[in-house]
């Protein structure tokens, strides 16, 4: 039997917050487009490289032994100390298991730091524009967001650090960063995250660090992190996904770094939330972060190339703003005098079969933006450009 829209008085009765839910921007433009003759798709947050063999491999390998029955609540026994060496070795300082919880992606994370940290009421200091599930998760525990908007210059993109200091002060329960960031490529230097980690100390205020783009990173072997500068008991809850580095976007799984005192709580979570990530997936995470270090640094090589492939096509345009993102995998563009960004994006799509996120989908401050993702291969970048370019030469 087909199911039922819900009726309006049904609607009205469950939470506000709930109904007040509105579909993402993104997910719109992609439902326009999806199914076009000859769509060249660059909406979503991820590329068209595969999962890698060994990693599916490891997935086929898993489901032949029957590791398909419930795992801990906190991940496998092999893929949490897994993650303990891999991080140890990135950060080139100790992070324990016991700081250490699997989740059914990064997203789910997000969720579970939220439900774990934040009382309706609480404020959380947000830097925008910023992917909007980072700002919905708030609002539906009952939270509720201050945005700090990062300032667009002629260096690129920067933090208010005034603004963020005055939310901390101002009594913010949580300071949410995500860095490096979508949609701007923004990166957070490392002094400024010690700074705000010094002023969170001060003020009990916790950190919660969306780190999934860590490893993309182009002038460095990492972003810098968290995890770098705080202690293991500070107030810092890490985000981060095995989406991105190692191209897993529907594999569904992350994990969080937090406070070793926080782990039963953070399994208690994924106990009442979904029980445990998928059992044969967790091993495939094994094998991405046992094993996958060549092919981390082929992707950041490959994402490097496809990012100056683009920032050199639209860089010349005298009404196109936009700056070399230090990390992550978009471009964050402004043409001057257009302001609408979702009109934008549809007269984009219709008219050149190219599909960007509207701005405005990151929030306000995004307005008149549009995001490109450069993760997908050559060819295909080259055939967006080479339609996107005159449009916007005309369109400007």
């Amino acid at each position: 039997m087909r199911a039922t829209s819900p009726q309006p008085e049904a609607l009205a009765a469950i939470r506000p917050a709930i109904a007040d839910l509105r579909d993402s921007l993104i997910r719109r433009i992609a439902n326009e487009g999806i199914g076009l003759a000859d769509i060249v798709p660059l909406w979503f947050g991820e590329g068209d490289d595969p999962t890698p063999d060994f990693v599916k491999q490891a997935a086929v390998e898993a489901l032949n032994a029957d590791r398909t029955m419930y795992a801990p609540n906190r991940g496998v026994p092999e893929l949490v100390p897994a993650l303990s060496d891999y991080m140890t070795h990135l950060h080139e300082r100790p992070i324990e298991e016991a700081r250490v919880t699997v989740t059914a992606s990064g997203m789910n994370a997000i969720m579970l730091v939220m439900q774990a940290l934040i009382d309706p009421g609480d404020e959380v200091a947000v830097v925008v524009p910023v992917w909007p599930n980072c700002v919905e998760t708030t609002h539906i525990v009952g939270g509720r967001t201050r945005r700090i908007s990062l300032v667009f210059g002629s260096n690129g993109w920067r933090l208010d650090f005034d603004q963020l200091f005055g939310a901390v002060r101002d009594g913010a329960r949580a300071v949410f960063i995500n860095s490096p960031g979508n949609p701007t490529g923004w990166m957070m230097p490392a002094e400024e995250q010690q700074a705000l980690l010094e002023a969170c100390r001060n003020s009990g205020t916790w950190i919660i660090a969306d780190e999934v783009y860590e490893r993309l990173a182009y002038n460095a072997p990492r972003a810098p992190s968290f995890l770098d500068v705080a202690d293991p008991e500070d107030r810092v809850v890490v985000v981060n996904s095995f989406s991105k580095s190692w191209s897993m976007t529907g594999w569904r799984l992350g994990w969080l770094t937090h406070p070793p005192s926080l782990g039963d709580s953070f399994g208690m979570l994924n106990e009442f939330n979904i029980a445990g990530p998928t059992t044969f997936v967790q091993h495939a995470g094994v094998a991405a972060v046992r094993d996958g270090e060549p092919y981390v640094r082929t992707l950041v090589d490959n994402y490097r190339r496809r990012r100056d492939l683009v920032i050199e096509s639209l860089s010349d345009m005298d009404k196109v703003r936009l700056a070399s993102p230090a990390g992550a995998f978009y471009v964050f563009l402004k043409v001057e005098g257009l302001t609408d960004s979702y009109a934008l994006a549809c007269d984009i799509l219709r008219e050149t079969r190219v599909g960007l996120a509207p701005g405005v989908a990151f929030g306000p401050e995004g307005e008149g933006w549009l995001r490109l993702c450069f993760a997908a291969r050559e060819p295909l970048l080259n055939r967006a450009l080479e339609r996107l370019v005159p449009f916007l030469e005309k369109a400007a």
